[in-house]
């Protein structure tokens, strides 16, 4: 064959080769840190970003925060700004440790999953077929002011798993409930709520919890619960381990999380961010009210919450959400299969929320080709969750993002920079 008839044949096998090569890889490498072009966003409009988040701690709009965003498995923008601590002058730090409070929720989902995974279980199992506390369920009929006393109802139906993870069992959540019955009630049988320093297991906790009147029949709608924290106590029967061990040996190990925490390491603790509220001169630390904001690092240490008790770093949660997005992989570690993330990203309860703009999976909300199209948010399918911190994240599978921005302020609920780097991120996309 003359080489002028073998360049065309060349040409043809290059072509058909880089149609077929596979698109890269990242599911056995760690995030790393890259040039925005390089994952096909914006430097200037990343830029911005910075500039907006800069511009709300001179303003004294926020203390302080750190920002990182990935996107194709490599972090094009972590940064971190302002003060840890104001009374101390403690400035933040990108490693900085926060309380990520419902964020917890959606790892210890992930941790029921890798056990049903396991076939321990069906999602649709009453959960009084494990803690039999919870047989015969009650719904709150009447309700006396003067001493807390109430009457009830059956429900007509019994918690399932599925119910639990996904807010529809009925349960409420005690002190931050939105019916002050419940609250009421729950403070009077002495539930723990969200997180504490006081000496007390989850198993105490649960076991008062389960015999409590619910807000309405099992699977009839979301109501925001202490479902996750009934999940960690299941998943130390199932597992028969405590609940923090098995997190820690099952995934945050395996992931490489080493600054994920119930109770830091005291080697750890001065990465701690205060958590702080707004005063007429700046910022002070948040004052002990109903529970203690130092539970991370003093007190007993015997109650992993589930649903709110964890700390954690922008990367470790960068991490774990990487995990979901490479389909249940990082790192070489297989924690979750391609078929169970689908169900978990699936709408469980076929109940909108936040008029259709989003529902609510197995351990993440997930919003709706709605939700993408009024914009701001995401593709369809990217998922999301906060704190009770300040805490946030979002990742969106179709364009590979995610983002992630933490703060640790209470009493200051009407500052933007939550939805301005959402919204500014999804914008630096070029490509």
């Amino acid at each position: 064959m003359k080489p002028t008839t073998l360049l065309p044949f060349a040409l043809a096998l290059l072509f058909l080769g880089c149609r077929n090569a596979p698109s890269e890889d990242h599911t056995n490498t760690s995030l790393i840190k890259v040039s925005p072009a390089r994952a096909g966003m914006s430097a200037e409009r990343l830029e911005k970003i910075e500039t907006m988040l800069q511009e709300a701690v001179n303003s004294g709009e926020i203390p302080g925060a750190v920002a990182l965003i990935a996107r194709k498995g490599k972090i094009v923008f972590y940064k971190s700004y302002g003060m840890a601590d104001n009374a101390s002058q403690k400035e933040m730090t990108n490693d900085a440790i926060f309380r990520i409070a419902s964020q917890s929720k959606a790892i210890t989902a992930t941790a029921v999953m890798m056990l049903w995974e396991e076939g321990k279980f069906r999602l649709d199992d009453p959960i009084s077929k494990y803690i039999p506390e919870f047989k015969d369920p009650q719904i709150l009929a009447t309700f006396n002011e003067a001493d807390s006393s109430y009457t009830t109802t059956p429900a007509d139906k019994e918690i399932t798993i599925r119910h639990l993870l996904t807010h529809t069992s009925g349960l409420g959540y005690g002190v931050i409930d939105g019916d002050p019955r419940i609250r009421k009630i729950y403070a009077k049988t002495g539930v723990t709520d969200l997180f504490t320093t006081e000496n007390i297991s989850i198993e105490e906790s649960v076991k008062k919890l389960a015999p409590l009147p619910l807000h309405h029949h099992p699977g009839e709608k979301f109501t925001y619960s202490e479902g996750l924290d009934v999940m960690g106590y299941f998943i130390e029967i199932i597992s028969g381990m405590p609940f923090d061990t098995f997190l820690r040996t099952k995934l945050f190990d395996p992931l490489g999380m080493d600054d994920t925490w119930f109770y830091l390491p005291e080697e750890k603790a001065d990465r701690l961010v205060s958590v702080q509220q707004p005063t007429e001169d700046g910022w002070e630390q948040y004052p002990v009210t109903f529970y203690d904001t130092n539970y991370p690092v003093t007190g007993a240490k015997r109650f992993f919450s589930g649903g709110a008790g964890l700390s954690s770093t922008a990367n470790d949660y960068a991490t774990f959400l990487q995990m979901y997005l490479n389909e249940g992989s990082y790192g070489g570690a297989r924690i979750l299969s391609p078929t169970t993330i689908r169900s978990i990203m699936g709408d469980q309860m076929g109940i909108s929320l936040s008029n259709d703009r989003f529902y609510y999976g197995l351990a993440f909300g997930v919003y709706t080709q709605k939700g993408q199209d009024l914009g701001g948010a995401g593709s369809k399918g990217t998922f999301d969750w906060g704190g009770y911190f300040n805490t946030q994240y979002f990742a969106d599978p179709e364009e590979e993002v995610i983002g992630i921005l933490m703060k640790q302020t209470q009493n200051k609920w009407d500052e933007d920079t939550g939805w301005k780097f959402r919204q500014m991120t999804f914008a630096a996309i070029e490509e």
